[in-house]
């Protein structure tokens, strides 16, 4: 069994886990206490990551220089891929994104796709909302949402 490194982080949202391998980030998720006991402390990529999510909390980043190692349904993965391509600021919906990955009737599968998002805030899920410009749904709750959406200076609907 390969290596696992895990680096814990506070944020605005609530404390993160940065899971790694030797080669790519794992994943971003809420810190918990399984995962991270479950992982040899942090990497240096686990810390960069870290590092990089904090400097994008303090205003000072607007994308990740991150290898991920992407591990979903081919179509999970493609949809993930096309969230690594939204602008920073920038919001988009559900059924652009299935637009834009090929499969215009697929809105629902996005959906789910986003909301199995592995890397929070580096695919940043967050900037997809419905198509009437109301928030949607947010695996973190709406709160996080709201707050990563005024960090970026996104606007939304109620």
């Amino acid at each position: 069994m390969e290596a696992r490194y895990a680096s814990a982080l506070e944020s605005p949202i609530g404390p993160l886990l940065v899971l790694a391998d030797e080669d790519a980030l794992l994943g971003i998720h809420m810190a918990q206490t399984s995962e991270a006991e479950a992982a040899l402390p942090g990497s240096g990529l686990t810390r960069r990551a870290a590092l990089e999510l904090e400097q994008y909390f303090l205003g000072k980043r607007t994308s990740f220089d991150l290898p991920l190692h992407l591990c979903g349904t081919p179509f999970q993965e493609k949809v993930w891929r096309a969230l690594a391509e939204l602008p920073y600021g920038e919001a988009t919906s559900y059924a652009a994104i299935a637009r834009r990955i090929g499969s215009p009737k697929a809105v629902r599968a996005v959906g789910g796709a986003v909301g199995r998002n592995p890397f929070l805030v580096v695919l940043p899920c967050h900037r997809v909302l419905a198509s009437d410009g109301r928030l949607g749904g947010f695996a973190l709750g709406l709160k996080a949402k709201r707050t990563l959406l005024r960090l970026e200076n996104i606007s939304w609907r109620e």
